[in-house]
């Protein structure tokens, strides 16, 4: 066997030697060494391990590798704790905009779905989720809603607009904007390297999180194709590998199955490592990825988030991407996660069961991994002879300059196969008594406005496709008549609606009118899908702690 070599300190590799010493049956029956006392790690010198050899660096090595396998559905054992020290990036809810001073809204797309899953644990464990926990967007991307399929691949995805009545806003308007990527068969997608980076240190060292991180990516494991190849990086108080890329589903579960948790948590030096190793086995014209399972505790080295996004800004140029799948709570920096996945052009992913494990990294995997869109914006042009005043609901951390719209130098969100986006802005038309009164000094559209009163908005979306620096542009017009046959919102935009109100009410959106939870059930309706049916459960416990 070739010789290991791995950061970490010298009283860890006599418990690693020690271990290799031990016939795995006195290993059963000893105790677990203690923990060694951990120093900031060296620079990283690390050389690979042989594949059939599992070496856990700032953890605890367990020497009977052939463990059972876990069952993908083992639910974890949840307990309720004081949120207090976990932490959030929120934003103020986004301000209306007067049409005439501000006619152009600029954001970046997200397809993430973290907050609607974290927020779920919040609900499920008695607690109302932290205001600052709460994006609607997120809230409103978890669900698949019935928007047209691609009618060939000229075009990575369809753009669909609709108008509502606001069913919490008299005389005011929704608009929903819905993108559709296209799909792909399984057969059809491109080999996949990926690195599992995990974390394994002693705050993951709880039902939820490490036991929980492994049954996910044993899932996961269980999809790929034999063109694909995974390899498994850890870290704790230092970082190693302890899996080659394999794609023998026996041997990663095996390796996932050793791992336990224990020590300090040096997640920088376990992202550099992963990259390295996603570079050193790139697959050109393949979907190249980290996924990075942690509940975000960085606590050596590399720390801060601010310092962990400057790292993963200089990567994500070579072609590699990053998804974060959070997990835990007390210490839970969703803040972090959120932010690194949105630079590394990947996506984040809030896993509280097994289930959403399944749904996250099986149902889903191929939008989770394959991009076939990449630096996606929506820009809004509001027509003011016909829009008086709007607000985008959600989307405050994707917000864009307008000039960063045509710049294709400016980093922006990815579709991946299957993915839907949607947005909605609640709008006033011109004559509606809006949020803000008639100002006195105010002057009358342009007549390049009113010239076009036919117009209510202009669409516009900027795409590349994943091999281009190029950007390509998408214009839809919403006609102001959309405006004038508007009802009620009716079937799936109903429960988009409702999705949208849920997220502004969790949020304390004081522009909700009094709408509660009472009304958002009434409004979604009966539903027939488990993920819709599970949130109508979600919203009436929210009511029942709130009072309606």
């Amino acid at each position: 066997m070739r010789a290991v070599r791995l950061v970490g300190m010298a009283a860890l590799c006599a418990v690693i030697a020690g271990c290799a010493s031990k016939a795995p049956e006195e290993l059963a029956k000893a105790p677990p060494p203690p923990p060694p006392v951990v120093a900031p790690p060296p620079p990283l010198d690390i050389a690979y391990a042989p594949q059939d050899a599992v070496v856990v660096t700032g953890s605890r090595v367990r020497g009977d590798a052939v463990a059972a396998e876990r069952s993908y559905f083992v639910p974890p054992v949840i307990v309720a704790t004081d949120p207090g020290r976990e932490q959030y990036d929120g934003k103020e809810v986004s301000p209306v905009k007067l049409t005439v001073v501000e006619p152009v809204s600029t954001f970046s797309v997200d397809v993430d779905t973290g907050a609607y899953a974290n927020a779920r644990r919040f609900l499920t464990q008695g607690m109302m989720p932290p205001k600052d926990a709460v994006r609607t967007e997120e809230m409103i991307n978890y669900f698949r809603y019935d928007y047209a399929k691609p009618k060939d691949r000229s075009q990575p995805f369809t753009v669909t607009t609709d108008v509502a009545k606001s069913p919490w806003n008299a005389g005011s308007y929704l608009m929903r904007i819905g993108l559709r990527g296209y799909d792909i068969d399984s057969e059809e997608r491109p080999p996949a390297n990926l690195v599992f980076l995990m974390d394994v240190s002693g705050s993951m060292n709880s039902p939820d999180k490490l036991p929980l991180v492994k049954t996910a990516l044993a899932g996961l494991a269980g999809e790929l194709s034999p063109q694909d190849r995974v390899s498994i990086v850890v870290y704790a108080g230092a970082a190693g590998l302890v899996l080659e890329p394999t794609n023998d589903t026996a041997k990663i579960r095996r390796a996932l199955d050793s791992l336990s948790a224990g020590g300090s948590t040096a997640g920088g030096a376990g992202i550099e490592l992963a990259y390295r190793v996603a570079e050193d086995n790139f697959v050109r014209d393949g979907v190249n990825r980290v996924i990075l399972a942690t509940d975000g505790d960085f606590n050596v080295g590399v720390s801060n988030t601010k310092a962990l996004i400057e790292l993963i800004e200089n990567k994500r140029d070579s072609g590699i991407t990053l998804t974060t799948l959070g997990f835990g709570q007390g210490n839970y920096n969703e803040a972090m996660m959120e932010q690194v996945a949105n630079k590394g052009n990947g996506n984040y992913a809030y896993i509280d069961s097994a289930l959403e494990a399944k749904k996250v990294l099986g149902e889903e995997m191929s939008s989770t991994l394959f991009t076939i869109a990449k630096d996606v914006k929506i820009q809004v042009e509001f027509n003011p002879a016909v829009i008086a005043q709007y607000r985008l609901v959600g989307y405050e951390n994707r917000a864009l300059r307008e000039e960063d719209f045509d710049n294709d130098r400016v980093d922006a969100g990815d579709i991946g196969a299957g993915h839907q986006v949607t947005a909605i802005y609640e709008v006033v038309p011109v004559g509606s008594k809006g949020w803000i009164a008639p100002r006195k000094y105010e002057d009358a559209p342009a007549a390049a406005a009113q010239a076009k009163l036919a117009e209510a908005a202009t669409v516009k979306l900027r795409y590349k496709l994943p091999t281009s620096d190029t950007s390509k542009l998408i214009e839809q017009v919403v006609a102001s008549s959309a405006f004038k046959t508007a009802a009620a919102p009716q079937g799936d935009f109903a429960f988009a609606a409702a999705v949208a109100a849920y997220g502004q009410v969790l949020r304390g959106d004081e522009l909700m009118n009094g709408f509660g939870f009472s009304d958002i059930g009434t409004l979604a309706g009966r539903q027939d899908n488990f993920w819709r049916q599970e949130f109508l459960r979600l919203n009436a416990l929210a009511g029942s702690m709130k009072g309606g």
